[in-house]
């Protein structure tokens, strides 16, 4: 019975019992037919028949299992003889499994951060029915809504089922040892029955917990509950002192929750906003829940009409605002999904290169097989017999690159979340728990098998040319060194030119982002950033009530700072730079008439020290003076930004601010330089400074710089500014290097550069070793033609030029048609260039000097070898 009846009987048994049945009946018919011939009655006849033939029953069984048996059998024989064909040759097998890991390694490693990203459900009710709602303004279009907006976009909607709101917030929690900083979130008291999350213990908030006069209660984070209350159910009902204030526990949320756009929140608590607060103060975002069979797109435009009504009610406040409603999902992935998809996608590109070397590989292991596969044929093995023998031997290099691919994905992974700073990690808590889920465990399965096809298709293809064209003898005739295996040169060449495309598309890829990166680092600041140390300080309330309190500690602070060993200077400002950007006030030109909605701008406040000490230059007028303070007429300096959008061909010194709800005009004195305000690749925006003494935040930072290392300092700061106050809270002390590079945009950019990078250098590395396959194969089987052509006169300059000129076209076409293919793959991730274009031809030219240079020299050591054969030699070695 074939392998192909026996393979089919193992799943179509009811087919195989129709046929068992038929041959035993005939059986037990020919036994008849010869009792009869011996002169049987014709009952006794077929009763003999039956008794000497056996129960049909135990017959089919017997059939069944010997059957099965002989399939299994025949498969072991084939594991064993394909274990000792890779044992023969162990670095043709070491090399294949270790190319393919690499390629299932690294699409599975990025897979599974797509997947914990983008695919993997948020832990929510139903949470493609959730969104985002934000206002937008002149500054862009995610911007933080009112309370009482919110109140009247919660009122007047027709398409959220559920409206509410939350922002971050930053607590002290006090403990009987200490005060310590920690993250908190204020929300509306139904957001948790909009995103529908339940507490694993307590309640909820009641309707109508985030008025004034509701009682002051928290929900406990559930990592919270366990480190710091060891996850005891007596929690609730405990008391909370979160910023001085008492609360009372009343739930704990669940383990799986997250919510990223709070970061790490432990402590979530009601707003107790009062109905009465100003329009224009804005500091929350929304979340709503859609109405069944309501679009987003439906939603939006109805905010948007929303928007503007509040707009001409409320010209204000609301002038010139917009609206946007985005899918949830969306806001919290941010800027992670095209930077992943573009990693996917390379890592999809190496695993493409390494089938194909691999595949290569196990062509020209079948070219150099040929005598076996004929000598088996003329034995009588069927094409089918031969095809199942090489598909083992593949499945076999497939099994243990899946092996080690994913023993590697998953080092790797753990990896790769080490390396993200801790900061941004809070941010995206989707990634907590990544690793081997289902999602991730059945792309494995799937890139497997795309491996494994392409690991049997090239026996498959070579049994399939014997089998059409040149038969076995053939096959037993091609022995000999002189023939060119043309099927290898033409098909090994094909292949070797699908690597070099893909290894310049990955390389040019990667040229341009770390041209990026290195361009988003060297962007023009505003500011010197080294030897320059943050640290955020946090009065307290109780004790310091009023603005003079809090400038005179300020002061203290600086002249402290300043005394300390190594600080050359040191100042005071409400946001450094490379902040988020928020903080933003409407304003209008005193005496111009205002067309059109006021602009809106960010506002920072500065001491007269701290341009001086980050390094910011002044353009004209005047810096702050300690005398700017609340006794004097207001002032203000603008940066370059605001100037040459809103003063153009005028100049902005003596001109003066009035903000929109304020009579109080304000003097520009100055302009400065652009301070890089919010991420590293959005452009500067306008920015008003005021100065920190007539207008201070209770929250500041102060700013120092040194003349020795800015990490050094860090501790030292922290100690003297509780020398000068020991009831002061402080945190978030950091160098501004760090800052910089530990930014986000710097993080996402210098990321996805080093892992395009890292899978262009192994593309570059296998398409390089894939071109010399070839060449060198090639001269091998042209050796006798190569000791004619020399035995007649040719020079070792021609033999050279012979074999060169092989890889120079393989190589020149693969570099024209990958850099075609990478300007198209640039255009694709275009977002996430900064200051490059995707046809930036210094990266392009030396993405194709670079392949070219490796590609001559892969080329050069087989060349070099035929220039040197004896023609003697070559001659009588055939």
């Amino acid at each position: 019975m074939s392998l192909l009846r026996r393979i089919g009987n193992l799943f179509s048994r009811s087919k195989m019992d129709r046929e068992i049945d038929a041959e035993v009946q005939a059986h037990i018919e020919m036994r008849i037919e010869d009792n009869l011939a011996e002169g049987m009655p014709l009952e006794q006849a077929r009763r003999d028949a039956l008794i000497r033939f056996g129960s049909p029953t135990s017959t089919k069984e017997r059939v069944t299992g010997m059957d099965a048996a002989l399939t299994l059998e025949s498969v072991w024989a084939d594991i064993r003889f394909a274990c000792r064909q890779l044992m023969r040759n162990p670095g043709f097998a070491v090399t294949a499994i270790v190319v393919l890991a690499l390629g299932m390694g690294a699409c599975v490693t990025i897979f599974a951060f797509v997947d914990a990203a983008l695919i993997k459900p948020l832990p929510y009710s139903d949470p493609s029915r959730l969104v985002s709602v934000f206002e937008s303004n002149t500054l862009g279009p995610q911007f933080h809504l009112s309370y009482l907006d919110y109140l009247d976009f919660k009122r007047l909607n027709h398409v959220f089922s559920s409206l509410d709101v939350y922002e971050g917030s930053n607590l002290f929690l006090t403990t009987p040892a200490a005060t310590e900083h920690v993250l908190g979130a204020r929300v509306s008291d139904g957001l948790l029955r909009t995103l529908g999350v339940k507490p694993v213990l307590g309640r909820d908030f009641y309707a109508g917990e985030d008025l004034p006069k509701a009682p002051q209660t928290v929900l406990l984070s559930y990592e919270t509950w366990q480190s710091r209350y060891g996850g005891r159910k007596d929690v609730l009902g405990q008391t909370v002192i979160l910023n001085s204030t008492a609360y009372t526990v009343v739930g704990v949320l669940p383990a799986e929750f997250h919510f990223a756009p709070v970061s790490a929140a432990e402590f979530w608590f009601t707003l107790h906003s009062p109905m009465s607060e100003d329009r224009g103060g804005h500091g929350l975002v929304g979340v709503a829940r859609l109405k069944d069979g309501v679009a987003a797109k439906t939603a939006s435009a109805e905010i948007a009409n929303i928007m503007a009504q509040l707009a001409s009610q409320f010209p204000d406040a609301d002038q010139g605002r917009g609206s946007t409603v985005l899918p949830l999902p969306e806001v919290i992935v941010g800027n992670l999904r095209p930077i992943l998809l573009v990693l996917l996608c390379g890592a999809a590109l190496l695993l493409l290169i390494a089938c194909v070397n691999v595949a290569s590989l196990l062509v020209l292991r079948s070219e150099s097989r040929r005598r076996e596969i004929a000598v088996r044929g003329a034995l009588g093995a069927s094409h089918a017999r031969l095809l199942r023998q090489f598909m083992t031997e593949g499945l076999l290099l497939v099994a243990g690159s899946t092996a080690l691919g994913i023993g590697g994905a998953t080092v790797a992974m753990r990896l790769m979340l080490r390396l993200v700073p801790a900061g941004m990690l809070a941010g995206m808590p989707f990634l907590h728990g990544m690793g081997m889920n289902e999602r991730v465990s059945a792309f494995a399965t799937v890139v497997a098998l795309m491996a494994c096809a392409a690991c049997t298709l090239a026996p498959a293809l070579r049994l399939y040319r014997a089998g059409r064209g040149l038969g076995i003898q053939a096959d037993l005739s091609e022995g000999s060194r002189g023939s060119a295996g043309t099927l290898w040169r033409r098909l090994g060449s094909n292949l070797v030119l699908v690597e070099l495309t893909a290894a310049v598309v990955l390389l040019g890829c990667a040229g341009l982002l770390g041209k990026s990166f290195y361009r988003l680092l060297h962007t023009d600041l505003g500011f010197a950033p080294d030897h320059l140390a943050v640290l955020r300080v946090a009065p307290s309330k109780l004790k310091y009530t009023t603005d003079p309190s809090i400038v005179v500690l300020a002061q203290r602070l600086v002249e402290r700072a300043r005394s300390l060993p190594g600080v050359e200077s040191a100042g005071i400002c409400s946001e450094p730079p490379l902040s988020d950007g928020d903080g933003s006030s409407n304003f209008t030109v005193a005496g111009r008439p205002q067309v059109g909605p006021p602009p809106e701008v960010t506002v920072r406040q500065m001491d007269p020290a701290f341009s001086a000490t980050v390094g910011t230059r002044l353009l004209r007028g005047r810096q702050f003076r300690d005398s700017d303070d609340a006794t004097h007429p207001p002032v203000m300096m603008i940066n370059k930004a605001l100037a040459r959008r809103y003063f153009a061909g005028e100049d902005a010194i003596g001109k003066h601010i009035v903000f929109v709800g304020s009579k109080t005009q304000k003097e520009i004195i100055g302009v400065l330089d652009d301070i890089k305000e919010g991420p590293l690749d959005v452009a500067t925006k306008p920015v008003l400074y005021e100065p920190f003494q007539q207008d201070p935040w209770n929250w500041f930072y102060l700013v120092v710089r040194t003349s020795n290392a800015e990490q050094s300092v860090l501790p030292t700061l922290k100690t003297a500014a509780h020398d000068v106050d020991p009831t002061i809270s402080t945190f978030g002390e950091e160098t501004m290097s760090e800052r910089l590079h530990n930014s986000q945009a710097a993080y996402l950019h210098r990321a996805s550069a080093w892992l395009v990078g890292g899978f262009a250098a192994v593309a570059l590395l296998l398409g390089v070793v894939g071109l010399y396959g070839v060449i060198a194969y090639s001269v091998s089987q042209r050796t006798r033609e190569i000791g004619v052509r020399m035995a007649l006169g040719a020079q070792r300059g021609s033999v050279y030029a012979l074999v060169m000129k092989e890889a120079a076209w393989i190589t020149a076409l693969g570099i024209v048609v990958g850099i075609v293919c990478s300007i198209g793959a640039a255009m694709l991730m275009r977002k996430l260039l900064f200051g490059t274009q995707p046809w930036d031809a210094p990266t392009l030219a030396a993405v194709a000097a670079l392949l070219g240079a490796f590609a001559l020299l892969a080329s050069f050591i087989p060349a070099r070898r035929a220039a040197s054969v004896n023609p003697v030699d070559a001659l009588r070695s055939e």
